[in-house]
């Protein structure tokens, strides 16, 4: 599955404010010293450094567009200065008051509407700056097994250890537990407390974070519990609040304290099959919990234990967090007969020869969801038979299938998806398929075993539904972490590839004014560069990259594949910069080595440029 470039932008974003090192010190400190207390976080939220990096974080979101209750947008904060902006901050914390929280609702799967509390684009960026601080403290004090609003953890990781526990650990039975409105219930008094607990204990900050919980809601007025979903610092809020129940499930079973150390190190990890040899002759009885936000399973080996669990675990959430459970949707599955929903899978255990195997299907409301949204990307080509609007479809596709292609049945899915679907595709552009068109080089890298003949609108083929292929999930390696050099290592190495979320931008968004053939060519050259920049070879992202003509139209370049070239935005003003105070301070800030820089003189001159010394 191809990663994402944003973690890894982050990353970069850390370096160039001179940011990670105190990250890095904070999770070191969290993760050694188990009782130490964080007094003076303020300093480090307060500072220069991380204010500016918390707008640099925050500015490439698509929310940071969303108007709050003020009607400011990230437009309106891109006209301060660095100071100015920095000294608004620190005024703000001094006696911090909110502003009131935009209230909007979405629709729900169901019909229903989920409210979204939307802060004003200044308090967004008080929570980025406070959300940076805070999370690498955090991440030393999580449980291994959450997987929800994490750096460098995904959908795809919980599914993988749900897949492990029922595969490889025979635990055949599974609660279900649905918390009713977590994120409208969580109280406030008890997650102060929860962070004091962690360690954080600057009473200014905690003040400051009281204050966000009570921020006037439009409409609605002061609330008394609950974290509005919207706000950026909420995920990590709600992390903190269901880490206490994944400690207190862990330490039942995977985390029980022995007389006896029985935990050894193997390669690097910890290795507890000795100690769960030795409590399987007890009375213990083996569940493991796997939590995405609030979406979480505990996996048991019998119905008895499965009950036991079910009925600790609501009292639980009852006496200590004061959440109710959703008596309907809470539920014990024998896996082994019915299938359990996680994430939009479903998940079932069957025989295969002597062995026991994970069936794996996309859900019936998910599969439901994706009809109803291929439906209404071919509905807008009939409406309008853009090359934008045949890219968007290809992108929902590629995006659907990178998704779901973990399920060890996703191939039966989607041919019944395409069932569906094809019918649409036939009465709605019947009249507007070309005979023949190009493939670009991804359609052929995704799609080149595929034998269907494929439907070309405007030139362009559409994806195929059924060209999708099971792909096995993979669990997260527990070394990879965004706050240690080593654990850094392990994230630039998993950095290969193109990035789907790359792939949808360019599919997305074909430049109007350019030809088919720069289109189309220009997305060839994505998945041939790999995702990289071609100079500096560091991963393209999402509003800073230019598909560059070596040779320039008005000197007779044309748009063919060999005259073009992706490259960084900072990298292509230096190609066609020739005011030297600017070319010295993309230079600083570009850091190229003596081979890029010589690669970008021999452009310099194809546009008509003099080298840079």
């Amino acid at each position: 599955m191809a990663t994402s470039t944003v973690k890894k932008q982050k990353l970069r974003n850390n370096e160039y404010y001179d940011t990670q090192t105190m990250f890095d010190e904070l999770y070191s400190t969290a993760k050694n010293k188990s009782n130490y207390k964080f007094y003076k976080l303020m300093d480090l939220i307060n500072s220069k450094e991380n204010i500016e990096l918390a707008y640099r974080n925050i500015k490439k979101n698509k929310g940071s567009k969303t108007k709050g209750s003020n009607g400011k947008t990230i437009d309106d904060i891109a006209m301060k200065t660095n100071e100015e902006l920095v000294n608004y901050v620190r005024n703000r914390l001094k006696n911090y008051t909110p502003h009131s929280v935009r209230r909007v609702e979405i629709p729900k799967r169901n019909g229903k509407m989920r409210p979204l509390g939307i802060p004003s684009i200044e308090d967004r960026i008080i929570q980025q700056c406070i959300k940076q601080v805070l999370e690498p403290i955090c991440e030393a004090k999580f449980y291994n097994h959450s997987y929800g609003f994490r750096p460098n953890r995904s959908t795809q990781h919980a599914v993988a250890k749900s897949v492990f526990y029922m595969q490889k650990n025979n635990l055949h039975y599974v609660v279900d537990i649905d918390i009713k409105g977590f994120f409208d219930n969580v109280d406030h008094g008890k997650l102060l407390k929860q962070m004091w607990t962690l360690g954080i204990q600057d009473k200014q900050l905690l003040c400051i974070i009281s204050k966000m919980l009570k921020a006037p809601i439009e409409n609605v007025g002061i609330p008394t519990k609950g974290t509005p979903q919207g706000g950026i610092l909420s995920p990590l809020l709600s992390n903190i609040v269901l880490n206490e129940l994944d400690w207190w499930i862990a330490k039942q079973w995977e985390y029980f304290e022995t007389n006896h150390n029985y935990d050894m190190i193997r390669n690097g990890k910890i290795e507890r099959s000795h100690k769960y040899r030795a409590l399987r002759k007890s009375k213990m009885k083996e569940i493991f919990i796997v939590r995405y936000a609030d979406d979480f399973k505990i996996f048991c080996k019998d119905f008895n234990t499965a009950q036991k669990i079910f009925h600790a675990t609501q009292m639980w959430l009852k006496e200590r967090l004061n959440l109710d459970i959703s008596e309907e949707k809470s539920k014990i599955v024998n896996l082994k007969k019915n299938y359990s929903e996680f994430l939009g899978f479903k998940l079932k255990i069957k025989g295969k020869g002597n062995k026991k195997v994970v069936k794996s299907h996309i859900s019936d409301r998910a599969k439901k969801d994706i009809v109803k949204q291929l439906k209404e990307k071919i509905k807008n080509i009939k409406r309008d038979t853009t090359i934008a609007n045949v890219g968007k479809y290809n992108a929902t596709v590629i995006g659907i299938q990178n998704y779901y292609s973990i399920a060890t049945d996703v191939y039966e899915d989607f041919r019944n998806i395409s069932y569906i679907v094809n019918r649409t595709i036939y009465n709605q552009t019947r009249k507007l398929q070309s005979k023949t068109g190009i493939k670009s080089e991804l359609y052929k890298r995704v799609y080149g075993n595929y034998n269907m003949k494929p439907i070309y609108i405007r030139n362009i083929p559409l994806f195929p539904l059924t060209g999708v292929k099971h792909i096995p999930p993979m669990n997260i390696r527990q070394d990879i972490c965004s706050y240690s050099k080593e654990g850094r290592a392990h994230i630039h190495a998993r950095q290969k590839g193109v990035s789907i979320n790359i792939l949808k931008y360019i599919l997305e968004n074909p430049i109007p004014s350019q030809s088919i053939e720069y289109n189309d060519n220009r997305l060839s050259l994505l998945v041939g560069q790999n995702g990289l920049c071609k100079i500096s070879k560091e991963p393209l992202e999402r509003g800073k990259m230019h598909c560059h003509h070596k040779k320039p139209k008005h000197l007779g370049g044309t748009d063919e594949y060999k005259n073009l070239i992706f490259i960084k935005a900072d990298i292509h003003r230096l190609i066609h910069a020739t005011n030297q105070e600017t070319i010295k301070q993309i230079l600083n800030t570009t850091k190229l080595n003596e081979k890029s820089l010589k690669e970008v003189n021999k452009l310099r001159i194809l546009v008509g440029n003099c080298k840079i010394a």
